[in-house]
Formats: C-alpha cells, structure tokens, sequence
C-alpha cells in the first residue's frame, strides 16, 4: 500500500492493518516520507481516530524505531510511572524511591517542564551537580544500585515519536488522544518498563480538563496497553489547585525532601502513596493498592526512602551535601514578593493554571522548548483550598531573578486565588477521581 493509501484509508475511516502502520513509521524514520503526507495523515486520525488495536501497533511500530533499552540483566519486577503533567507535581521525586525501597525497580524517563507544567528533569537538574543524560549501560548500573534512575528521552530512543510530534506540534493535532497514548506508550516501554501506572491529571492546571477527557485519555492508554500484552493502571487525580504548596524547580525539591521525612501536604501525599500501592501491585508485590499504601507509608516512616533518592542523586553525580531542606532554601531566586489577602473569608479557590503561568513568568518555566530556567524562580503557597483567612494575610510568596520578573508574575498570581467570605472552611476534596486497572 502507498502512503497516499493510507492516508485516504484513514480519511475514509477505515481501519489500518499493521503492514499499513509499519510501512508508515518505517518511512517517518527513514526521512523517505515527506512532511506534507505526514501532516496530512495525522490530521486524518485527529479527525478519524484509531482503535485499541491500531494504537497498539503504531505504540509497538514507534518502540522498534530506535533503541529499547534492554534491562533483562536487571531481577525487577520493573514499574514506571507517567504524570500527563500538572502544576507541583512533584510525585516522582517522591514516588520513585518510595517504591523502590519497597522492592520495585524504576526505570524512569521523564521530560521538561513546557509551558504552564514542569518537568522533572529540571525540578532534578536544580540539584548541583546531577545529570540525567546517562547512556544505557549506565542506565541499568544505577537501577541496580539504588532501585532506580531518572533520565531523558535518548535521541536513539523511539525516534518516530520525536520526529512525529514536532509535526503535530506545527499542525494542530498535539489534543488527538491516540496519537498522545502511542507518544507516551512507546517512550514508557522503550525504556524497558514492564508495566505502567498512569496518572492522568484532571482540571483547570492539567492537559484534560474535565473529567470526561481524562477518562477517555486513561481508557485508551488502558486499552492500548493491553493490546500490547502489557499490565496497565490509570488513576485520575485532580489538578484543579496546584499538588503541594512550591512550584518551581528547586521549590519542588524541598516539599520532595519534606515528604520523604515524612512532612509532606496531605493532599500529595494522598496521590503518592496510592500510585505506589497501584505499582506494588502492578510488580506482584501486594494483592491490592490499600496493601501497596501501607507498604509505601513505611517506606517513609523508616527512612529507606530516603535512603534510596541520597543514593540516586550521589550516583547520578548530584551534591549529597545539598539534600537538605536549609540548604536548598538557599537556592531561591533573590527577588521575593508577597502576594496577600484583599479580604476576610475562606480560600475557595486556587487556580492551577494561573500559579502555573506566574511561575513561567518568573522563569522557572519555559514557552519555548529552546528556552532555558531558572532553577530558583518559583512560587510558595501560604494556603490551601478551605483554609480561613483574613485581609492581610499571607496567600503567597514569589521567587525571580529580578524585580521585572517578579513584577509580570504578581498580577497573575494575585488572580489565582479565590477568596469568598460565605464559604465553608474544609479540604481540598477527593484527590483520586477514579482508577481504570487492567492488571
């Protein structure tokens, strides 16, 4: 079949064998496909869709397009995790050696922070010293040592995924969910995961912004999976108020490190330990996710999860000394502005996109993949949602390089919280929204 073929099969809405699909990655990797029938086919799937099986395939076709990272010399079980991004979402600086200290192996290659949502790698690339461009072999060296490892996308590493979202990029079709489950599966599985724990976030500061949409993006990622014979959870967690009270990158590796003592906001905590239950079950460690939480929260308590992220960061080359809460303070940006309460009531709000925005204009995001950040630039939280305040109060407090930037950021800010003298004082609500499991 040409790629002129498919391209009308999928604009007719027929459904695609896998020499179809084969044929067609083969060429995007191969260069022999030009830019326009690219295009031309993925606007075809944002308007026609794949099945579960489709998507499998093209997961499956995208994985064997570069390098998968072989970790069969490793004893596992090997679970990952992946976040669809969110603002605070600090979950696998916490989640990774938690499980790992649990007896869970984590291969975990993570990305950066793009507009309003951070990424992991900066919130590790704030710790002096620390590299996440490890060649494989070094990859494994470190899973075996400490029970995991964070890395970046190799560019060996499912090429076709690379070179097809810069296309969707420029084309309108980033929102089509099987092109995003294809993009997410086959970096996840390429990396040499053996199963995954999804946790799709929900609301005003996620990619999904109703409930709807998240469901959908978690049942295909689900499906999909499972079409590859993989063992899959999707959790739906909320993004409506940002996860934790720090946002920004340095900012996010102290509320890591006040949770791994055991200090950490109720709310995330609440998503980290279920997640790690849903990965001990996941790896065959636990029956169920209730029994996975209780097995997590000793982790923390004994202190073999933190443990486990001091001997991460000394073998990714980080400052072990750094790794304190009072020594990362030291690395906030110097221009500090407060943000206050313009009247008594009680926080009915915080929006997560706009504390997302405030903390790209204060540098520690970027708008542009080429841009660069400041890993000290952030914001702090003083409240949450349901706590009572009065005018005058402390909601915030900001951290920039300079006054400019901490001036574009203030108004932005002011705006994300919702203070209302009539509500009623209480807690953020349900963290886990629902669970969609194919173990």
């Amino acid at each position: 079949m040409s790629v002129l073929d498919t391209i009308i099969e999928k604009r007719d809405g027929a459904t695609h064998d896998r020499d179809a699909i084969e044929e067609l990655i083969g060429g995007v990797v191969s260069g022999e496909i030009p830019d326009y029938q690219l295009a031309a086919w993925l606007m075809a799937v944002y308007f026609r869709g794949l099945n579960a099986e489709e998507a499998g395939i093209l997961t499956d076709a995208m994985i064997r397009s570069g390098e998968v990272i072989d970790l069969s010399s490793l004893p596992g079980p090997l679970v990952d995790k992946h976040s669809t991004g969110g603002v605070g979402d600090k979950v696998s600086l916490i989640l990774a050696p938690m499980v790992a200290a649990c007896g869970i192996q984590v291969p975990m290659m993570s990305g950066r922070g793009l507009g309003h949502t951070g990424g992991t790698l900066d919130k590790l690339e704030s710790i002096p010293g620390y590299s996440t461009a490890l060649e494989a072999a070094r990859f494994r060296e470190v899973i075996a040592e400490c029970g995991y490892s964070m890395i970046g996308q190799s560019e060996r590493v499912a090429p076709a995924d690379r070179i097809m979202y810069a296309m969707r990029d420029v084309t309108g079709t980033v929102e089509s969910i099987p092109l995003i489950t294809a993009s997410i599966l086959s970096k996840k599985f390429a990396e040499g995961a053996q199963s995954l724990v999804f946790d799709v976030k929900c609301g005003a500061g996620a990619f999904m912004k109703t409930p709807e949409d998240a469901r959908t993006l978690a049942r295909s990622l689900t499906d999909a999976s499972k079409a590859l014979g993989r063992p899959v959870v999707s959790c739906i967690t909320r993004m409506d108020a940002p996860l934790g009270y720090k946002v920004g990158n340095s900012l996010e590796v102290e509320e890591s490190l006040e949770s791994l003592e055991g200090r950490g906001p109720e709310e995330l905590m609440r998503v980290v330990h279920r997640l790690g239950g849903w990965m001990l079950v996941a790896g065959g460690l636990v029956s169920d996710p209730g029994a996975g939480e209780a097995r997590c929260r000793e982790a923390i308590e004994d202190g073999s999860a933190m443990q486990r992220f001091r001997a991460n960061i000394r073998a990714q080359g980080g400052d072990v000394e750094r790794l304190t809460v009072e020594r990362m303070r030291e690395l906030r940006s110097p221009a500090a502005t407060v943000i206050r309460a313009k009247n008594d009531g009680v926080v009915a709000g915080i929006d997560a996109f706009a504390v997302g925005q405030a903390s790209v204009l204060l540098g520690a995001g970027r708008m542009k993949a080429e841009d660069s950040v400041d890993p000290g630039a952030g914001v702090e939280l003083a409240v949450r949602v349901g706590n009572r305040v009065n005018a005058g109060d402390v909601l915030g407090r900001t951290y920039a390089a300079d006054g400019a930037a901490a001036e574009r950021a203030e108004s932005v800010l002011s705006r994300a919280f919702t203070v209302l003298p009539g509500a009623v004082a209480g807690d953020g609500g349900e963290m886990i929204l629902e669970e969609i499991s194919e173990l």
